[in-house]
């Protein structure tokens, strides 16, 4: 701790440069308020070293959380990229659906095949059951 001597000279406290000759009751208040301040002091140190380690475990606790945004993104590009891949190959086979469709006959035949396999499928129900 640094302060202002008897003579107006800065440098560090003692004891010594506050004493009074003429009274006890002096050294004591002056004992009493260095040890004050330096108590002080030593509770905001420990504050600080607290505060320091709060910190030190946020920057790594932001790191990690960086970390992990980063493959992330990566997962999903590389989703985004199947997605668009899959995307393509389901409108092709679409295209090529209706295209056969419409070789075949358009949608009447379609209604006609599927009448037919309902009929079917009525037919086996009516066997199994009499």
């Amino acid at each position: 701790m640094l302060g202002v001597d008897r003579k107006g000279n800065y440098g560090p406290l003692s004891l010594h440069d506050y004493s009074d000759d003429d009274s006890d009751g002096g050294n004591d208040f002056v004992s009493d308020q260095i040890r004050n301040q330096r108590q002080q002091l030593k509770q905001q140190d420990e504050g600080l070293d607290m505060l320091s380690k709060s910190a030190d475990r946020l920057g790594a606790l932001s790191l990690g959380i960086s970390e992990e945004l980063g493959q992330q993104n990566k997962m999903l590009d590389e989703m985004e990229t199947d997605l668009d891949k899959t995307t393509q190959r389901l409108d092709f086979v679409t295209q090529k659906t209706k295209e056969m469709i419409k070789r075949s006959g358009g949608k009447q035949n379609f209604l006609i095949i599927v009448a037919l396999i309902v009929v079917a499928f009525i037919l086996i129900l009516l066997i199994l059951y009499t």
